[in-house]
């Protein structure tokens, strides 16, 4: 069983990763939308749904994906000494921490690095979205959310890293549960409170500040395998 830091890490990654998601996402979040039956799009009320369709798939995915990366860390754990095994995962974890925190505050930009790794998967994944649109129930919003989850980002593949590092399939998931949620009110993309939230995102001295947390999260992470 993980600690709550690496939850806090994971949410506070996904709301102040706000601007990489804006930046990655907002091409397809636009084809999403132009996806809907027209008369949904002319229609908030009727689109809402569909955009919390969209979402709620797509962090379903996040917990489907972390789930698989903490049974992948359950299995290192058999194969090797427990108590090693357990101080690599969690050494790891501790470092990609401190990786993350860097990206937030804008002192490393080499996460585009991570995301041709999962180029190769999306190719086959991204024409199963057009099977699906004209977009006019939630059933159908859900699925392509699920399908969107995939999409190369190495965002999601860094905080994957630390599921990893989770130890067993249900910590994995509650980790990328809690990353998906933080994205949620960039990628929502409604209401005052979305709007909101991303302007605090985008501010430099709060997005330093709180980078310097989640390297402080690693840092602690890797003392106390002293």
């Amino acid at each position: 069983m993980i600690a709550q830091t690496p939850y806090v890490t994971a949410f506070l990654v996904g709301l102040l990763g706000g601007t990489h998601c804006l930046t990655m996402c907002a091409g397809l979040v636009s084809s999403l939308t132009l996806g809907l039956d027209p008369r949904h799009r002319r229609n908030p009320r009727q689109m809402l749904p569909l955009q919390l369709g969209y979402n709620l798939g797509r962090v379903a995915g996040y917990g489907l994906a972390g789930a698989l990366a903490g049974g992948l860390g359950a299995i290192l754990l058999q194969l090797d000494s427990l108590q090693i095994a357990q101080r690599i995962l969690y050494a790891l974890a501790g470092v990609v921490m401190i990786l993350l925190g860097l990206y937030l505050g804008g002192w490393w930009h080499r996460l585009a690095y991570i995301e041709r790794l999962g180029l190769h998967l999306w190719r086959h994944l991204a024409p199963l979205t057009r099977r699906l649109m004209p977009v006019r129930r939630v059933p159908q919003a859900v699925v392509i959310g699920l399908i969107w989850a995939w999409v190369p980002c190495g965002l999601v593949y860094s905080v994957l890293i630390t599921a990893v590092a989770a130890g067993s399939p249900g910590d994995g998931a509650v980790l990328m549960l809690a990353f998906g949620a933080g994205t949620l009110p960039n990628l929502l993309g409604i209401g005052l409170l979305a709007g909101a939230a991303a302007r605090v995102a985008e501010h430099r001295r709060w997005r330093q500040a709180t980078a310097l947390m989640v390297i402080g999260f690693g840092v602690q992470a890797l003392w106390q395998l002293t």
